[in-house]
């Protein structure tokens, strides 16, 4: 007999009032934990410069910290589970603070080695803290609009940091950015520190609610999640995910610009208008992720949108001018679809394990996150940029083929005797 059934519902909070609150704190932390993810990438030729890196050694330095952090992302979640997300959150924060220091301090390659992997350490934990807490403190009608400001919130790290760091390099220096970085993590531990009560307490109810519920005798049973077809599908989902995303945050824009004479000054642009349509498409996808039951349809269709869109971009003639427009819907449909996607993880996890599925699911990511960049840099060094926007494509298109067999993988076990 199966000793996994649904996962708990979201409590219902105190009011809007405490559902607001929890939800921007925590969309705080994970902005600040997308920020520390591009801690390093905007200031690559102040680095090279100062250190006399190649290009392939500064690269090592991102795919050191996503390696690290997809391996402890895996682990984190059983830790998330065993002592509560508030203090990992909290010990994460303070490892972006840690790593900022080692970064603005380094006497050479090694140190910004070591301070990409103190990066890759604090990021691991924050998808099974981030969706602990929602799940358990925001209330169930509104859960939906939590993942989309979860979502929403990431881009905007993303997108703060090189505007961040690159400014205030041009001010004084790269060491003094890094140094900012430091400063910027501690003033958001201290907020988490003084919303504790909030984002504490109600979670380890919650927490002890769907352990009893859970069949007895489970102490045998701590990987029993490990045995579910949907957490594997859902974890495959993830690395497609990020391996889409990975090619258009690397090398789409540059494909674009060979293939269709995109200015040199646009080529930027492209990627801003991609991110600032997945976050409005995020809020959007808010309304529509209430109803978790048509979360694979959601997915479906707006992943199909993104890879006709992609496949466009790699076969059709277009008008330079037309190409930011097309990352932007792009962007958008994406978006739109990552609410939902949360929502169809949401359901395969089964009760008192939210963080270990978390932990493991969301792994798929820094996976994917490593691997584009090679895999898209070997296609354009092989002069072929058609070949990127048909990889960005089919990775898209096989996430519509996922979404659809995680949540029939889910069905089946909630609808199995014994699992209710």
């Amino acid at each position: 007999m199966s000793t996994v059934g649904p996962a708990a519902p979201a409590t219902e909070s105190a009011g809007g009032a405490s559902d607001t609150r929890v939800i921007a704190v925590v969309g705080l932390a994970h902005g600040v934990s997308h920020f520390f993810q591009l801690i390093l990438a905007p200031l690559f030729p102040w680095l090279k410069e100062a250190f006399g890196l190649s290009y392939a050694e500064l690269g090592l330095t991102m795919t050191l910290l996503f390696v690290v952090s997809s391996i402890g992302q895996s682990l984190s979640g059983f830790l998330v589970d065993r002592v509560g997300p508030l203090r990992v959150m909290l010990g994460a924060l303070g490892l972006f603070a840690l790593a900022a220091l080692v970064l603005a301090a380094s006497p050479g390659y090694a140190a910004l080695l070591a301070g990409a992997v103190l990066v890759g350490l604090g990021n691991a934990s924050f998808h099974p803290i981030d969706y602990s807490i929602l799940n358990a403190r925001v209330s169930t009608r509104r859960i939906g609009h939590a993942y989309a400001v979860h979502g929403v919130t990431g881009n905007l790290g993303w997108a703060a940091a090189p505007v961040f760091l690159v400014g205030i390099t041009q001010l004084a220096s790269w060491r003094t950015a890094f140094a900012a970085a430091s400063l910027l993590a501690l003033v958001v531990l201290v907020v988490v520190w003084r919303n504790r009560a909030l984002l504490e307490a109600p979670v380890r109810r919650a927490a002890a609610a769907a352990a009893a519920a859970a069949q007895p005798a489970r102490s045998g049973d701590t990987f029993a999640f490990l045995r579910l077809p949907e957490v594997w599908l859902s974890f495959a989902f993830f690395a497609a995910y990020a391996f889409a995303l990975g090619g258009v945050q690397t090398f789409a824009p540059e494909a674009a610009r060979l293939l269709h004479g995109v200015r040199a000054e646009w080529v930027a642009l492209c990627l801003t208008v991609y991110m600032l349509g997945s976050a409005g498409g995020s809020l959007l996808g808010g309304f529509l992720a209430g109803d978790a039951d048509r979360a694979e349809r959601v997915i479906g269709l707006c992943f199909g949108v993104a890879a006709t869109i992609a496949i466009s971009l790699g076969l059709a003639p277009w008008p330079g001018w037309s190409i930011p427009l097309l990352f932007a819907a792009m962007g958008l449909a994406s978006g739109v679809a990552n609410p939902s996607r949360d929502m169809l993880i949401r359901r395969a996890a089964p009760p008192g394990a939210t963080g270990r599925v978390y932990g493991v699911v969301y792994s798929g990511l820094d996976l994917g996150s490593s691997l584009a960049p090679a895999a898209f840099g070997l296609l354009m060094d092989a002069h072929q940029p058609k070949l990127v926007w048909l990889g960005i494509a089919a990775a898209q298109a096989a996430l519509i083929a996922g979404a659809f067999r995680a949540g029939r993988a889910t069905r089946v076990r909630n609808a199995a005797p014994g699992t209710a």
